[in-house]
């Protein structure tokens, strides 16, 4: 896949030229995935106009503190999606435990209890395949550390719909099965570690372009 426009415009565009703007970036990742996190969540800079969507496999019969663990981290807003509400730029929303986190029209989040996918409710594929059909190239999908195939097809899906796809460099990760899935099926997705995830976003803020 030939590179994102938005990676090689200039930090000024000439007259005329509009820089390319991503709406929504959306952050998917399993065993290690916190990890990297708490390296990506305080390079988020407060002027972010873009919305942050997350999905982490968690455990099911219990309530998730992800919310209280990474506001004091963040300088957006953090917390837990709920259904029907409409996702605001600057603002971080985390997948409930045991809840499917979809992006509908509007955009707004839609929550689902419908199967899980890889084993997952939360799935990642399900919240990258749901932005891509909604943000389409106005997207950036992120995918961390983690212990099976999920998310591999919903980052090729945000690829195909010409969004910016980013994957935790394997050698980086705590558990390499899930970034190893994504570069076997989507063609060229930049591949950096979480410090290189956070620096790539604070360019492309820098930039204009989220």
């Amino acid at each position: 896949m030939p590179e994102h426009p938005a990676l090689h415009k200039p930090a000024s565009p000439a007259d005329g030229e509009a820089a390319t703007v991503f709406r929504a970036i959306v952050i998917g990742g399993s065993s290690g995935g916190i990890d990297a996190l708490m390296e990506l969540m305080p390079a988020l800079p407060a002027t972010l106009r873009a919305a942050v969507l997350v999905v982490l496999h968690l455990p099911r019969d219990r309530p998730s503190m992800l919310a209280e663990i990474f506001q004091p981290r963040c300088a957006l807003p953090v917390r837990e999606a709920c259904d029907k509400e409409p996702l605001l730029p600057g603002t971080v929303y985390l997948a409930p435990p045991d809840y499917h986190f979809l992006v509908d029209t509007g955009p707004c989040a839609a929550l689902s209890v419908d199967p899980p996918v890889h084993y997952s409710r939360p799935s990642i594929d399900v919240l990258f395949e749901s932005a891509a059909d909604q943000y389409g190239e106005a997207l950036v999908g992120v995918l961390l550390s983690g212990a099976n195939d999920d998310g591999a097809a919903g980052l090729q899906a945000i690829g195909a719909a010409g969004g910016l796809m980013v994957v935790q460099d394997p050698a980086s990760a705590l558990v390499p099965a899930m970034p190893r899935a994504a570069l076997a099926r989507c063609a060229s997705p930049h591949v950096l570690s979480p410090a290189g995830i956070a620096q790539l976003l604070t360019r492309l803020h820098r930039e204009g372009s989220l």
